[in-house]
């Protein structure tokens, strides 16, 4: 058979990065051996947050690029199954009732062993091995259980996943033995730990594919980056497509130790990409985005503001703030400034070139270097003192608009536009 894998989240929350990472390298995995990447929702009830999981979980993958073949199959609907093969095992001696629970006969002597696709052989004493609960006495199947009867089920050859299921590993090998079923090959990848050496989470920043999505990063940066999590192709190899990680992936260049997520790495990784886009396809994102958060913002100025920003921000995230003051005016923008006003006035057409030439006159006529004459038309048409160009700015906001920002005039929303 060729490889196939799974990856078996469960539907608790929004998909944590650490999941992401582990289907990623499954779906690599499956992708390079011309293999099959399975589905598995490893839920135990039906309730509405965990139907609302279980449809994020699927969005966060289809917006990364990680499909799955087959189904998408459901642990829930594996129950009987998994009881009528504990009853077998009950039959067949290997297991016995415990007030009212079903437990598996475990050896108390030697090992159980494996050789680890990830961190080599791994002699686990059996002495720690306990009589596995297989069926609770209310008839629920233990995660335990019901896991590796699964992976019988739909024939999975390889399971790779966190090295925090090292401890099961054992149990389950043991549970398939009785079974009479081939053992898959097991790999235990290793975890994910924020910049202080602890593992991953909130207090580090982002932690789920839906937040990363949120801030404006691309799903292909974000696969680049966390394939880089734990395997190389090589010491000098950065930036790879979707086809290069799929056709260079393999187990042998993944490492034991765990990785650090460098959140500044992933943000210039993402900035890479975004100016590497063609610039008709970065408007196109960058509209897709802008909606996507809720900004109701003219597209048409959106696309028209997309080449002055392409070189300056890193993720998409950041363009409200960058450019925003193209669709509303600053709340609280300073002084007015009539002097530039009465410099702009004549322009005409009001464009970047034509504005610049008004302005440099102006700097020179006041005495003034660019900067220092600039700067306060910057900060009072932008509300801010970075931005994209401001020549290529004033032209997109238009005369009639730059006029009365700088001429001290309205507060409020920029002509024409309307913010989120």
């Amino acid at each position: 058979m060729s490889v196939r894998v799974r990856f078996a989240p469960s539907p608790t929350g929004f998909l944590h990065i650490g999941g992401v990472h582990t289907a990623l390298f499954n779906w690599l995995f499956a992708r390079h051996e011309g293999g099959e990447f399975r589905l598995r929702i490893e839920n135990t009830d039906t309730s509405r947050e965990v139907a609302e999981a279980t449809e994020q979980i699927q969005d966060s993958l289809r917006w990364l690029g990680l499909d799955w073949d087959g189904e998408v199959t459901f642990q829930l609907d594996r129950m009987e199954r998994c009881r009528e093969e504990a009853q077998r095992l009950l039959a067949e001696g290997k297991a016995y009732e415990d007030d009212g629970a079903i437990r598996i006969r475990m050896p108390d002597e030697g090992v159980t062993a494996w050789d680890d696709l990830i961190r080599g052989r791994i002699d686990y004493p059996n002495e720690k091995l306990e009589d596995l609960v297989l069926v609770r006495a209310d008839g629920r199947p233990t995660y335990n259980f019901a896991s590796p009867v699964e992976d019988r089920l739909d024939e999975i050859t390889h399971v790779l996943r966190g090295d925090d299921h090292i401890s099961n590993t054992p149990k389950q090998i043991r549970i398939l033995e009785a079974l009479g079923a081939p053992l898959p090959a097991y790999g235990h990848l290793a975890n994910i730990l924020g910049e202080d050496g602890k593992k991953l989470s909130k207090r580090h920043g982002a932690t789920s594919a839906e937040e990363f999505r949120a801030q404006g990063y691309l799903p292909e940066a974000l696969v680049n980056f966390l394939a880089l999590l734990g395997w190389s192709y090589d010491d000098k190899t950065t930036i790879m497509s979707r086809g290069e990680l799929v056709e260079r992936f393999t187990l042998d260049r993944v490492g034991a130790s765990p990785a650090i997520f460098d959140f500044k790495k992933l943000e210039w990784m993402n900035g890479v990409y975004l100016r590497a886009l063609p610039p008709e396809e970065y408007a196109d994102r960058l509209v897709a985005y802008l909606r996507e958060q809720g900004y109701d913002w003219d597209d048409q100025l959106v696309r028209k503001a997309a080449p002055l920003v392409q070189e300056k921000i890193s993720t998409l995230g950041e363009f409200p703030k960058f450019a925003g003051f193209l669709f509303a005016r600053s709340s609280g923008q300073p002084v007015a400034l009539p002097d530039v006003a009465e410099a702009l006035e004549a322009v005409d057409p009001f464009s970047a070139e034509a504005i610049e030439a008004a302005l440099r006159r102006f700097a020179e006529q006041q005495g003034l270097k660019p900067r220092e004459a600039f700067q306060p038309i910057r900060l009072a048409v932008t509300g801010s003192t970075v931005s994209p160009g401001l020549f290529e700015s004033l032209e997109l906001l238009g005369k009639e608009e730059t006029l009365a920002r700088i001429g001290g005039s309205g507060r409020g929303e920029a002509s024409g536009s309307s913010a989120r």
